[in-house]
């Protein structure tokens, strides 16, 4: 076993940014080049994301790749023996236990791809991606256009009322924004 995982070398990529950035898209693209290498792969999501699909993680163009998904990250432990990739989507909505999963994978030698929402929709550092990002090798953040002055966006605006921190949703929910637009949008809000 030793002789095994010695040879082979494990680490963690995440790729971050906000909604519509194409996160998702680079999950894909980055697991299917590594099925592609006859490299044996498993995706896993949340249980909680059923938009597209409950068996698949799909991006927002409706590129999908097959995944399982799972209520807890110890889940992700249990079915991981002998692959040499693992793809993780949507890791904000996981709990802190996904740092310690994806950690003990990568020791392990194990190909670890994590996508996720870097900042909720209050231009907050999301659940366990700030903890999931220091402890990558590898961070790729993507960004979306702005959709009210054309510069990156970052920001996932939230144009519904709902204050919970998690809502599942599209472009009919959310908005990807700049810092400055977002910045207009916190200044209007407090002077109402």
């Amino acid at each position: 076993m030793f002789l095994e995982s010695a040879s082979r070398k494990g680490y963690i990529e995440v790729v971050c940014g906000s909604m519509f950035s194409g996160k998702t898209e680079e999950l894909i693209r980055r697991l299917k080049r590594a099925k592609f290498a006859n490299q044996k792969v498993e995706i896993f999501k949340p249980c909680i994301d059923t938009r597209y699909s409950e068996e698949e993680v799909v991006s927002h163009d409706s590129h999908a790749i097959r995944s399982t998904p799972v209520d807890s990250p110890q889940n992700i432990l249990l079915m991981s023996s002998d692959v040499d990739v693992v793809g993780i989507d949507e890791a904000q909505f996981f709990d802190e236990s996904i740092v310690d999963v994806c950690r003990q994978l990568a020791d392990n030698g194990v190909r670890v791809i994590v996508a996720g929402l870097d900042m909720d929709y209050m231009g907050k550092p999301f659940g366990p991606m700030p903890a999931l990002m220091a402890t990558a090798e590898y961070v790729t953040k993507v960004h979306a256009i702005c959709v009210r002055c054309g510069n990156l966006a970052h920001h996932s605006h939230r144009l519904t009322a709902d204050e919970k921190l998690v809502m599942l949703g599209e472009k009919d929910t959310y908005e990807p924004i700049c810092r400055h637009c977002f910045a207009e949008l916190v200044r209007n809000n407090n002077n109402e």
